[in-house]
C-alpha cells in the first residue's frame, strides 16, 4: 500500500483482510464443563446439617435457607444459561465477522456514529447491509439508523461494513426504557470488542464506568470515544456574522481525552481491573466532517484519522477475543451467573452462619451458668422441709429419690426456657441424686452423770450434715444434668460450623481453580 494512504484507507483495507482462524477449544472447554460438574457435585454432598436445631432455631433457619440456595442453583444455572442463547446464536450468525458493540449513554450519537463510518465503507464502494433483531432473528433492512437528541433506537440493530466488521447499536445504556437497558445487557456477550461513546458534553460518566468495568473484566478490548467534539463560533462571513461549526481545539480534546482515561483509571482500580486493558480515547465528531464534506482535512480535523488509527491498534486484540469467544461466553457465565451467585450469597450466608455459631456457643455457656443457679435455687430451699418430713422413718434414700424428681422438674422446665432452640435428648444413663453410706440422719443425744453412771439420752435428730452432703450431690446432679444437656447443644452448632467450614473451603478451591482456567484461557488463546 501507498505510504501517503490514509489510515481510513488502510483501516478498510485491513477489515477486508480480517483472518478468522478456528481455535481448538475443545480441551478448555471440556476442563471448563469438568470444573461445572464438580462444583454440581459438590452442593449436592455438602449440605449444612442441623441435626439437634430446633426447626426455629436461627440457626437451622439459615442452614435451610443455605441448603435452598444451594438446591436451587444448579437448575437456575442451567435457565441463566439458556437465556445466553439469543446472544450466542447472534454471534454464530457472525462468526466470519468481527462484531464491535457500540456502547453508551442514550445521547451519546451512538446511531450517528454507525450511520456516518457506513458512508464511508459505502464512499470505498464496500458493501453496507443494514439489519435488526427480531426475537433474536436477524431482519435485513435498507433503513438507516434514526438519529436525533433524544433516544431513537428502540431495538437492537446493526450494519455490516464490508463484509467482515459488524456494529451492532444498542438501546442507551442507561435509557430511559428498562426493557432497552435490559436489552442492551443480554446481547453485550455477542461483541468481540466494545466501542464506549460518551459525548463531549459529559464524557466519562461514573455510571457508564461501572458497566465498562464489567466488560473489562471479561478482557475485551475497550475503546472509549468521545463524540460530538465540536462546538459552535461566530464569524463574519460576507459582511454577516454567523455561526459556523469548528472542531474543539487540539488541546481542549487532549484535555477530555485524558480526562475520561484518568477517572476510568481510577474507577478501574477501585473494581480490581487492571488499567492496561483500557485503551486510550479518541475524540471525533461526526456533524463536523459531514458539515466539510468529509474531505481529508475533515476527516483530520474531526478526528476521525485518529479514529481509524486507534481501531487499526485495537483490532489485534479484537479477532484474539473472537477466537476464543465460546470458551469466554462460557466462562462468563461460570464467573457470574454460577460462582457470582455463590460468591455474593452463599458465602455471605455461611460467613453470617459462622459468626452466629460463635455467638451461640458463648451464649451457652451463660445458659448453663444460668440453668445451675436457677434449679438450685428452686431446689434447696425445699431441703430443711423434706428432711424435717423424713426424720421419723429416717429414709434417705426417699429423701433422694424425691430430690431427684424435683431437681428433673426443675431442670426441665429451665432447659425449656432457656434451651428451647434446641432439640436435647435426656441421658438415659444418668443417675438420680445417691448418697454414700455415711450420709445419714444423726441422733441429738444427751449425756448425764447419774449415781450409776453416765446416761445418754436421745432428744432428737440432728440432719446438718446430710443437709451438707444432700446440698452437694444436688450441685453435682445440677451440673451433670446442665453439662450434658449444653453438651448436646454445643455439638449441634459445631458440627453445622465444620460442615459451614468445609463448604467455604470447597468453593474456595473452585474459585481458584476456575481462576486458574481462565488464566490458561487467555494465556493460550492470546
Amino acid at each position: 500500500m501507498k505510504a501517503d494512504v490514509t489510515s481510513e484507507q488502510r483501516f478498510i483495507a485491513d477489515v477486508d483482510a480480517f483472518e478468522f482462524i478456528d481455535s481448538e477449544l475443545e480441551t478448555i472447554l471440556h476442563l471448563l464443563e469438568d470444573w461445572l460438574a464438580r462444583l454440581t457435585t459438590t452442593l449436592q454432598l455438602q449440605h449444612l446439617t442441623s441435626a439437634g436445631l430446633a426447626q426455629h432455631n436461627s440457626l437451622a433457619t439459615l442452614a435451610e435457607a443455605t441448603n435452598t440456595l444451594l438446591r436451587n442453583s444448579v437448575p437456575a444455572w442451567a435457565q441463566q444459561w439458556a437465556n445466553l442463547k439469543p446472544a450466542q446464536a447472534l454471534a454464530e450468525s457472525f462468526d466470519d465477522k468481527a462484531l464491535l458493540l457500540v456502547f453508551g449513554k442514550f445521547n451519546a450519537g451512538k446511531s450517528s456514529f454507525c450511520n456516518f463510518l457506513a458512508d464511508r465503507f459505502a464512499a470505498y464502494s464496500k458493501t453496507v447491509e443494514y439489519f435488526y433483531l427480531d426475537g433474536g432473528r436477524i431482519v435485513a433492512t435498507p433503513e438507516r439508523f434514526s438519529e436525533g437528541v433524544t433516544e431513537t433506537t428502540a431495538r437492537m440493530q446493526g450494519v455490516c461494513l464490508g463484509g467482515k466488521l459488524v456494529l451492532v447499536d444498542t438501546p442507551g445504556l442507561h435509557s430511559a426504557t428498562p426493557d432497552n437497558a435490559a436489552l442492551t445487557q443480554r446481547f453485550t456477550d455477542s461483541a468481540d470488542g466494545v466501542l464506549w461513546l460518551t459525548s463531549s458534553t459529559s464524557p466519562g460518566q461514573v455510571q457508564e464506568l461501572d458497566e465498562l468495568g464489567r466488560e473489562l473484566h471479561r478482557n475485551k478490548p475497550l475503546l472509549p470515544v468521545v463524540t460530538r467534539s465540536d462546538v459552535y463560533e461566530e464569524d463574519e462571513i460576507d459582511g454577516e456574522i454567523r455561526k459556523c461549526l469548528r472542531g474543539k481545539s487540539a488541546q481542549n480534546r487532549a484535555d477530555q481525552e485524558n480526562d475520561v482515561k484518568a477517572r476510568a483509571e481510577e474507577k478501574l482500580v477501585a473494581m480490581g481491573v487492571s488499567t492496561s486493558l483500557l485503551k486510550p480515547p479518541v475524540s471525533i465528531s461526526a456533524y463536523l466532517a459531514r458539515a466539510q464534506n468529509q474531505t481529508p482535512a475533515a476527516m483530520i480535523e474531526s478526528g476521525f484519522e485518529r479514529l481509524y488509527d486507534a481501531l487499526l491498534d485495537v483490532a489485534e486484540a479484537t479477532l484474539a477475543y473472537k477466537r476464543r469467544k465460546l470458551a469466554e461466553m462460557f466462562l462468563h457465565h461460570l464467573e457470574e451467573n454460577v460462582l457470582g451467585t455463590l460468591c455474593v450469597d452463599a458465602m455471605s450466608m455461611l460467613a453470617q452462619l459462622q459468626s452466629l455459631s460463635a455467638a451461640a456457643l458463648d451464649d451457652l455457656e451463660r445458659q448453663q451458668e444460668h440453668i445451675i443457679r436457677s434449679v438450685w435455687r428452686s431446689v434447696v430451699p425445699t431441703l430443711p422441709d423434706l428432711l424435717e418430713q423424713h426424720s421419723a422413718t429416717r429414709d434417705v434414700k426417699a429423701i433422694c429419690n424425691s430430690l431427684s424428681q424435683t431437681v428433673t422438674a426443675s431442670f426441665s422446665r429451665e432447659v425449656n426456657q432457656r434451651l428451647g432452640d434446641y432439640v436435647i435428648e435426656p441421658e438415659a444413663s444418668a443417675a438420680g441424686i445417691e448418697l454414700g453410706e455415711d450420709a445419714q440422719f444423726e441422733d441429738i443425744v444427751i449425756e448425764s452423770d447419774t449415781t450409776s453412771g453416765p446416761i445418754r439420752k436421745v432428744v432428737g435428730v440432728d440432719y446438718q450434715r446430710l443437709h451438707a452432703a444432700l446440698g452437694k450431690a444436688i450441685q453435682q446432679h445440677i451440673v451433670q444434668l446442665s453439662s450434658h444437656a449444653v453438651g448436646q447443644c454445643n455439638a449441634s452448632i459445631k458440627q453445622l460450623m465444620q460442615r459451614a467450614s468445609s463448604l467455604q473451603d470447597s468453593l474456595q478451591m473452585h474459585e481458584r481453580d476456575l481462576l486458574s482456567l481462565k488464566a490458561t484461557l487467555r494465556s493460550d488463546f492470546a
